[in-house]
């Protein structure tokens, strides 16, 4: 079975995510939310290389892909395709500053 790493940046934009759509769009699609990343985050771990390959001149970054998490495609999944699965570094709204987030700037 394929791992599936969440850094604790990762663990936090879950939480944050989810405490927002549970305010502004209420607990059921707060709860869809995590049923849908943790299928996506399932996905990705089955077949890392799906999503886009970002171009990136930090060598720590060497790799990082995005992918949408499904039913909410606004929200992106920033992940590394390790040995036997993924690590998840970052789930970020497209609208957020996702340049400087990730430090890439």
């Amino acid at each position: 079975m394929a791992s599936i790493h969440k850094r604790a940046s990762a663990k936090r934009d879950l939480i944050e995510h989810y405490v927002y759509l549970a305010e502004n769009a209420g607990i059921e699609t707060a709860e869809r939310f995590l049923v849908n990343v943790e299928k996506s985050f399932s996905e990705l771990s089955r077949h890392p290389e799906m999503g886009s390959p970002l171009d990136l001149r930090s060598p720590k970054l060497a790799g990082l892909r995005k992918w949408q998490v499904s039913g909410f495609e606004r929200m992106l999944i920033f992940y590394l395709p390790r040995s036997g699965g993924v690590s998840i570094l970052r789930v970020l709204h497209a609208a957020q500053d996702w340049w400087s987030l990730l430090g890439i700037l």
